[in-house]
């Protein structure tokens, strides 16, 4: 292990000395020296929290994560996990004494959990089982994990020669990442560890996710969609079972829309989860309610429905009285707390930042893990309403770079419609700057005050960069969000353009000088928009789509199409309708960068390739790069940097005359 002793007085000055060096402007090769930190677990103590970081390996081209801890007080922080292979996920043990953790390292049969002595020594490798591990959690009394594990591929064996032909019977039969889907399912498993045995908990042609432990460790509570098909549908339920193999398992959810996430109340009274408010066989356009029910399932409370917000990541006070719980709220994600009794809301932390991440326990410690606009996530101390840092990865990369200025700014559409995004320039000063308005992706989701990593070396290479949150996007309550329900590339369209008038009033944007971009729906609406105005004299459009009429059966959606717009056959109209950046390519004057990751299930490549041609059939300048072995979200560090490196060249081809 590495041990790093640091005292208040000794950070303060080592900070203080890096930021007397001179700051040179953010470039797309920083972003490979920005650290990710995951998954804090406070000690049952409550004195250190564990928690992954993942950096970037430029020879292996791979982010490489290891466990770390940090001392509650602040003052001891130590790397506890090294070398080529990486862990993650780690947990306490319920006596403290150790972490388990998840790494491939030393196994032919992939992931498996390894155990290490918080005080020092080797790790040790607990599992050796057949199959795909998910999620895991330590019994309350020590004795045993449970664990999600997926059905192994080829029934374990090694793969023939020859590959089988693959053999199509499903409904949705196509996954990003996981390719084409055969009968291969999730189920949970019990290991106990002093006899090392793995036993089988449940069975089935159904999936199993989410399991906690009820306080007194007899029973699992866990998330299924036991529906006929559920291929059909976007239903899941919450089950209990007991902790002992053949075990029957109780339904205590029958809402026809996704109950998620349930945890136990520390007295093992209730169970809080989260409930979708739509029922639809599937709604894109929607959010969750914190809800809360005794442990057979009566007694339901819907504890956070007149917020109108999406909230997340529900935590129970040790007094089992309080939940606190993550808000998101008009670009800011904030932590609330809700008394089950009298159903009061407060908020605990609000600010122009993001916290993405709460843990406690019986401890009563509290740490959340919290970006702002200059400050890549950190992990802090949440102590009654304030904040304390506990963690300092960032700091020495962020001491030699200058980051571009981040404000947030409000705009009224054509039709009325107020708006909120955020604008990031190099300076704070700055005026008639050539403009990206770069489009976050979902569409449900928000641009947040967060730090962002593409948006600001955007800006450092001299542009004024935009971020709006178009009807579509979370956080501003569930019409706005239903508002583009079966009619896409509308009302966003209005409301990114009332962005970019703003901006030119402002005297921020170069009217002469706009481009636009995003990736997947943010590379639809760069289509929908340059479809609509000519205004935008370059764009990127990454992971796709145009011609939404040939995406039936080629991308994961069919659920979301076949609920919102119909099947093609009998709403022909509307498809081609949704089509129109296809449809009136011969209007598009912009010259468009497109990409793709050439294994992307999603949106397909050829979404991307479609209006590749049809731009090029014109003799619009157009590219097309294509990233081998790439999913959805581009992983590979090097196709990260090179995807930047290829934005700034083209912006400025177009932008920069």
């Amino acid at each position: 292990m590495k041990r790093t002793l640091l005292s208040l007085f000794a950070i303060t000055v080592s900070v203080c000395a890096l930021a007397q060096q001179e700051k040179k402007l953010l470039k797309p090769s920083d972003i490979n020296r920005i650290p990710t930190l995951s998954d804090p677990q406070l000690s049952p103590d409550g004195k250190w929290v564990a928690y992954s970081v993942a950096e970037v390996d430029t020879a292996k081209d791979k982010r490489v994560s290891h466990l770390w801890m940090q001392s509650w007080d602040g003052k001891e922080s130590i790397e506890l996990t090294h070398g080529d292979e990486a862990a993650s996920s780690p947990r306490w043990s319920p006596d403290g004494k150790y972490l388990s953790f998840i790494s491939s390292r030393d196994s032919k049969n992939g992931a498996q959990i390894w155990l290490i002595d918080r005080r020092g020594g080797e790790g040790v490798k607990l599992t050796n089982f057949k199959g795909d591990l998910g999620d895991y959690a330590w019994s309350p009394d020590g004795k045993k994990l449970v664990m999600v594990i997926g059905d192994p591929e080829n029934k374990g064996k090694e793969e023939p020669k020859t590959p089988k032909p693959i053999v199509i019977d499903r409904y949705r039969f196509k996954q990003d990442v996981e390719g084409y889907l055969q009968h291969l399912h999730q189920h949970l498993y019990l290991f106990d560890l002093e006899a090392k045995k793995l036993d089988t908990l449940t069975v089935g042609d159904k999936d199993e996710s989410s399991p906690v432990w009820s306080p007194d460790s007899k029973t699992i509570a866990f998330v299924s969609n036991r529906s006929y098909d559920p291929d059909k549908n976007s239903n899941t339920d919450i089950f209990t079972i007991d902790a002992r193999p053949n075990a029957s398992m109780l339904q205590i959810t029958s809402w026809k829309g996704a109950d998620s996430n349930p945890q136990w109340s520390p007295d093992g009274k209730y169970i809080a989860y989260l409930r979708s408010t739509s029922d639809a066989d599937y709604m894109m356009y929607d959010q969750r309610i914190l809800c809360i029910m005794d442990v057979v399932g009566s007694n339901k409370k819907l504890l956070t429905q007149q917020l109108d917000r999406p909230v997340g990541d529900q935590v129970w006070a040790k007094d089992s009285k309080n939940i606190s719980f993550l808000v998101a709220d008009d670009r800011e994600r904030y932590v609330a707390s809700v008394n089950i009794n009298n159903g009061k809301i407060s908020t605990i932390s609000k600010g122009e930042y993001g916290i993405t991440d709460i843990a406690t326990n019986t401890s009563g410690n509290w740490v959340v893990q919290k970006s702002d606009p200059y400050t890549p996530a950190e992990l802090f101390a949440l102590e009654g309403t304030k904040l304390r840092r506990l963690t300092f990865h960032q700091q020495a990369w962020l001491n030699t770079v200058k980051l571009a200025h981040v404000e947030g700014f409000q705009s009224t559409s054509i039709d009325g419609t107020e708006v909120s995004g955020i604008i990031l320039t190099p300076d704070s000063n700055a005026k008639k700057l050539p403009l990206i308005l770069f489009i976050h992706g979902g569409p449900v989701g928000q641009d947040e005050f967060t730090f962002d990593a593409v948006r600001q070396t955007l800006a450092s290479a001299g542009y004024a960069v935009a971020a709006v949150n178009y009807r579509g996007s979370s956080g501003r309550g569930l019409d706005y969000c239903k508002a583009i329900y079966a009619d896409w590339g509308n009302k966003e369209v209005k409301d990114l353009l009332g962005a970019v008038d703003k901006l030119e009033k402002l005297g921020i944007a170069d009217p002469d000088h706009l481009g636009i971009g995003g990736w997947s729906y943010g590379g639809i609406l760069t289509d929908y928009t340059i479809a609509t105005d000519t205004r935008f004299k370059a764009a990127a459009s990454g992971a796709g789509s145009a011609l939404q009429l040939s995406m039936y059966g080629s991308d994961g959606y069919v659920l979301q199409y076949e609920n919102e717009i119909g099947t093609p056959w009998k709403s022909a109209d509307k498809w081609i309708a949704l089509s129109y950046p296809f449809f009136h390519a011969d209007k598009i004057k912009t010259p468009v960068l497109y990409m793709s990751g050439l294994k992307d299930f999603n949106v397909p490549t050829i979404g991307s390739e479609q209006m590749y041609q049809a731009l090029r059939s014109q003799g619009i300048p157009t590219e097309l790069i294509l990233y081998p072995n790439s999913f959805h979200g581009i992983t590979k560090p090097s196709y990260q940097l090179d995807r930047l490196q290829r934005y700034i060249e083209w912006y400025n081809k177009y932008l920069k005359k």
